[in-house]
């Protein structure tokens, strides 16, 4: 007898059909109330299913189904693991630091933080990795690729993370708020920079200058002043830089972008801090201040300007005003008759 192979076998360990195509394949008679039970049980399993969870339609690939979301999985084994995501259970628990997982995988790969051990290699470099995912991503630096694109500008990113955070550019969001003057930022980094105001904690010292930082990764990219190392280089004109952000500043210079628009009048700049500078334009605000004599400016470069004018060194006997000090000392000379020893 022939039956159609559209009638799909589950592969328990007592079932000889599996489909393997369209066509149909010879059945012997002695089979034929096996398949016919199978079959009648698969439906019966189905319209279970429909019942239990709309979405849970049966498939005999992936035949349990969680009863929560309707995801379908080929193995036992899978599901319970899944359903711990729905229950909140973590029954693996670190020993050395308590930390629990709700999967075994998990918890192996969390050791390897106390164990050192990083057994994912780069072919090229050699830099090893304690997971894989994260090897995967290093191998971007080698091949450029940048599989994470901005839907607003077409900017490209290797990682999604890093898309993640330019997008704030665009939705101008400031998700990170100080708890203790209520300041808002856009990046972690700018929150973590802004606490060292209130906290004033800098344990990482310069040897050579002295100078303290908060974090190890700041005095890492000071030190670079005193060894004069440049590690990030322009692809283009081979300029170099300090710092990765320098580099990213000056490929504006080539590319031409202009990604930072003015809301208000349409006025495009290359970078944030243009545009920044360029609001105070339309909200008024001027934030630098002369110490003399008050007189307020919207760029710092505008009071370092109006301070060269600033005289506020007055003589007081013909009232001749000096922007030092000194330079008032040498005018009373005309006024003392004090004779300036060359000794």
């Amino acid at each position: 007898m022939q039956i159609s192979a559209s009638t799909i076998f589950f592969k328990f360990c007592e079932c000889k059909y599996v489909r393997l195509s369209s066509d149909p394949i010879e059945v012997p008679p002695s089979d034929i109330l096996f398949i016919k039970r199978v079959s009648e049980d698969t439906k019966k399993e189905e319209e279970d299913d429909d019942v239990k969870h709309p979405k849970c339609k049966f498939n005999w690939q992936k035949p349990f189904c969680c009863d929560l979301c309707g995801h379908r999985f080929s193995e036992k084994s899978y599901l319970t693991a899944h359903m711990r995501i729905h229950t909140g259970q973590k029954p693996f628990s670190c020993d050395i630091c308590g930390h629990k997982f709700n999967q075994r995988a998990h918890l192996i790969m969390h050791m390897r933080i106390h164990t050192g051990h990083k057994p994912f290699c780069c072919d090229i470099c050699g830099h090893r990795f304690s997971q894989k995912a994260n090897l995967i991503m290093h191998m971007r630096i080698h091949t450029g690729e940048k599989p994470f694109c901005c839907d607003i500008c077409g900017h490209r990113f290797s990682q999604k993370s890093y898309l993640t955070r330019h997008m704030i550019i665009h939705t101008g969001q400031k998700p990170f708020c100080c708890d203790i003057c209520g300041h808002r930022f856009s990046k972690k980094a700018q929150l973590i920079s802004h606490m060292e105001i209130h906290t004033r904690q800098k344990p990482f010292c310069c040897d050579v200058c002295g100078h303290r930082f908060s974090y190890k990764s700041y005095l890492k990219t000071h030190m670079r002043i005193h060894t004069g190392q440049k590690p990030f280089c322009c692809d283009i004109c081979g300029h170099r830089f300090f710092q990765k952000a320098n580099l990213n500043r000056h490929m504006v210079i080539h590319t031409g972008q202009k990604p930072f628009c003015c809301d208000l009048c349409g006025h495009r700049f290359f970078h944030k801090s243009q545009l920044n500078t360029h609001m105070r334009i339309h909200t008024g605000q001027k934030p630098f201040c002369c110490d003399i004599c008050g007189h307020r400016c919207n760029r710092k470069t505008l009071l370092n300007r109006h301070m060269k004018r600033e005289k506020p060194f007055c003589c007081e006997i013909c009232g001749y005003k000096f922007r030092h000090k000194s330079t008032l000392s040498t005018h009373m000379i005309i006024h003392t008759g004090e004779k300036i020893s060359l000794l």
